[in-house]
């Protein structure tokens, strides 16, 4: 934890979408340790680092609302652009009047986190670790980010701030402990991109993840 880091975010709405809703999208109660590590690395990425997330504060009540969005049944083909790139003909192209789907979502409204979070090196002899810890901190207090971060969808931008691990959080108005059930905890991309799943319990608005044995995420 000696390289923790702390990022409060928040937006208008979120939709961190449960993968067993196969059309309609249903947002969880709160944002996926998944997302989470997105946000960081939407901030600062490295290869030679990888975000762990320690602990999820929810700041604000959890409230959801009904929306209705314009989807794409489908997007261009990786194979066609792939050909065009090496010369051929290829239609490269997507008629959105004919690919347009119109779907009902639920979503969570005017949310707000705080993301504690460390990293870890992939490779045992790097001793750069001082030096990633104050660029992201440089990166999250002026703004910076490779690509604006975003709240489970990427029309649902997420704003953010740095916060100092070392100081007192925002207390959560949740009180008590909720059991949100069977929730992502993260997708394996080095075991032909398994999902992994944990059971999420939140006391006093904070998901501990410090707690969390290699036993209870489950494939």
């Amino acid at each position: 934890m000696a390289f923790g880091v702390a990022l409060r975010v928040w937006g208008s709405y979120a939709c961190f979408t449960r993968p067993e809703m196969k059309v309609e999208r249903v947002s969880y109660d709160v944002i996926t340790p998944s997302a989470c590590r997105g946000i960081l690395e939407a901030i600062y990425w490295k290869p030679e680092i990888m975000w762990i997330i320690d602990k999820i504060h929810v700041l604000k009540p959890i409230k959801h609302t009904n929306i209705r969005r314009n989807e794409l049944s489908g997007v261009v083909s990786t194979s066609n652009a792939s050909t065009v790139m090496k010369g051929g003909d290829k239609e490269l192209q997507t008629i959105i009047e004919s690919e347009r789907q119109q779907r009902a979502s639920l979503v969570l409204k005017d949310v707000e986190y705080i993301i504690e979070a460390h990293f870890v090196l992939r490779k045992r002899n790097d001793d750069n670790t001082a030096k990633h810890k104050e660029m992201f901190e440089r990166r999250a207090k002026k703004g910076q980010c490779y690509y604006q971060p975003y709240l489970g969808v990427r029309e649902f931008s997420a704003f953010f701030e740095y916060v100092n691990p070392n100081e007192n959080f925002q207390d959560s108005p949740l009180r008590g402990e909720i059991n949100l059930g069977w929730m992502l905890y993260d997708i394996d991309f080095e075991n032909n991109m398994e999902t992994l799943f944990f059971e999420a319990k939140m006391k006093d608005g904070i998901i501990d993840l410090t707690k969390l044995s290699p036993d209870e995420v489950r494939r």
